[in-house]
């Protein structure tokens, strides 16, 4: 199962997602996408970001990466 979250900031879509991996930890992944861009370069992909006990604490962290990812792009 994987579940996913969307929000837009500073000019992207945020796509937080978490998935259960086979010892019962949660992967952060994350997808980020220009809104002004319909390429390929403008759509960035992270997985495996870090591992969390719980799918919400994966969520946050994916999120809490992105906007810090974000910022610091400028």
């Amino acid at each position: 199962m994987q579940n996913r979250r969307i929000q837009h900031y500073n000019g992207y879509a945020v796509q937080s997602s978490a998935h259960r991996l086979s010892d019962g930890s949660f992967s952060s992944n994350l997808l980020l996408e220009r809104i002004d861009s319909a390429r390929a370069e403008g759509r960035y992909r992270f997985y495996s970001l870090d591992y969390f006990k719980s799918e919400e604490q994966a969520l946050q962290h994916s999120t809490q990466w992105a906007l810090n990812w974000i910022n610091t792009r400028g």
